[in-house]
């Protein structure tokens, strides 16, 4: 029996330090893996159990030179490693370095593009010029770029012309359905003041251009006066953006009840509870490689309303699981989601049909098998 490929996992998110999407998409497919491959998980940050844990240099000011600076001792740490793995351009510099210093295949998750993203320029100023520059040299080399939906592969075809479409492999995120189960319970609910005994569209993600969040506040004004708003929103990109929704939760709030507004990080199994008894979930992005929230909705039994962009359209299946408007469109949001929110048995369907197909297509043994095939053919193509 040949020796289990050695690979290093480079992320700046692990648990319990996960804080969007692509930190999920890390937790569960480093899981899925370790029976596979000899598995290091190098992540960024404070030390924690289950990985290699790197830290900025202290003399540092900018933040995207702090990540960089991290990136530096991950590469340094990696030695030995048959494959590296990246994900993000916080991690992508790691992955590139070490490719080059090693000599080894470097696989790069495309989680998001950092041309589809012109708002992080608000964020990070100048650093999205050296974000961008991070991602465009990782990307360029890399062996193998994994694009997490058909979308996605899309544009990073538009995006980087000169990546040989064959290098670009699509293997989509996952859910782990037995952890992500409708829960019956309503103490979660009660707790941040939200009736069990009122229909609610609910919203779970970080404040940022991307995931929409404005769009769908100015759609809940239109939405019908029965129903509740649930928004599970923090972790704003900028102080601006922050005080933008806060002015739009407050003007909502003044003119209607049962806008509910929880601005931190909640835990997952209180995430669950409040999308196991919502109405409907909503995804109002602007931009979504393919969204893995919208899979949890699914797992927990929750239609979906989602915008028709990026991978969305790859997990909704419209008029079956849920529905799909445009993007940035508050109208055709307000619209679809009081459609399901005046139709409660449709939203039931929906969120059955929807429960079905995460546990038929979005298994995380699968992906990950996936995953540990292309480490194995470009090890070999080495060999």
């Amino acid at each position: 029996m040949s020796p289990r490929l050695k690979v290093a996992l480079l992320t700046r998110e692990y648990p319990p330090e996960v804080y969007g999407g692509a930190g999920v998409h890390v937790e569960y497919l480093a899981r899925a893996l370790a029976p596979l491959v000899d598995l290091t998980v190098h992540c960024q940050g404070a030390d924690r159990e289950g990985a290699v844990a790197h830290q900025p240099w202290g003399e540092l000011k900018d933040q995207v030179l702090r990540f960089f600076s991290a990136d530096l001792s991950m590469a340094d740490a990696v030695a030995g490693a048959d494959v590296v793995h990246s994900h993000t351009w916080y991690a992508n510099l790691a992955g590139h370095l070490a490719s080059l210093l090693y000599q080894v295949p470097h696989v790069m998750t495309m989680h998001s593009l950092e041309p589809r993203r012109p708002w992080k320029a608000e964020q990070l100023g100048g650093g999205y010029a050296l974000s961008s520059w991070c991602e465009r040299a990782a990307a360029t080399s890399a062996a193998a770029v994994v694009a997490v939906s058909e979308g996605m592969r899309a544009d990073v075809l538009a995006a980087y012309p000169e990546i040989s479409p064959e290098r670009i492999r699509v293997i989509r995120n996952g859910i782990d359905t037995s952890e992500y189960v409708p829960d019956p319970r309503t103490g979660v609910l009660s707790g941040h003041g939200v009736d069990p005994e009122r229909p609610y569209a609910v919203f779970v993600g970080r404040i940022t251009r991307q995931k929409g969040v404005a769009v769908l506040l100015r759609a809940a004004a239109m939405l019908d006066p029965s129903a509740q708003l649930v928004l599970c929103a923090g972790a704003a990109d900028t102080p601006e953006l922050r005080d933008e929704v806060t002015s739009l939760v407050s003007g909502l709030q003044a003119s209607r009840t049962g806008v509910v507004w929880i601005p931190e990080m909640l835990p997952k199994r209180e995430v669950i509870q409040l999308l196991s008894h919502a109405t409907v979930f909503a995804c109002p992005s602007v931009y979504e490689p393919l969204g893995i929230v919208n899979l949890e909705a699914m797992a927990c039994g929750t239609a979906v309303v989602g915008s028709r962009v990026g991978g969305i359209p790859e997990l909704v299946a419209e008029g079956v699981t849920g529905l799909l408007v445009p993007p940035d469109d508050p109208v055709a949001l307000a619209d679809a989601l009081n459609s399901l929110l005046r139709d409660p048995a449709r939203a039931a369907a929906m969120g059955q049909a929807g429960r079905s197909r995460a546990v038929e297509e979005f298994s995380w043994d699968a992906i990950a098998a996936q995953t540990a095939a292309l480490y194995a053919a470009l090890y070999a193509a080495l060999s």
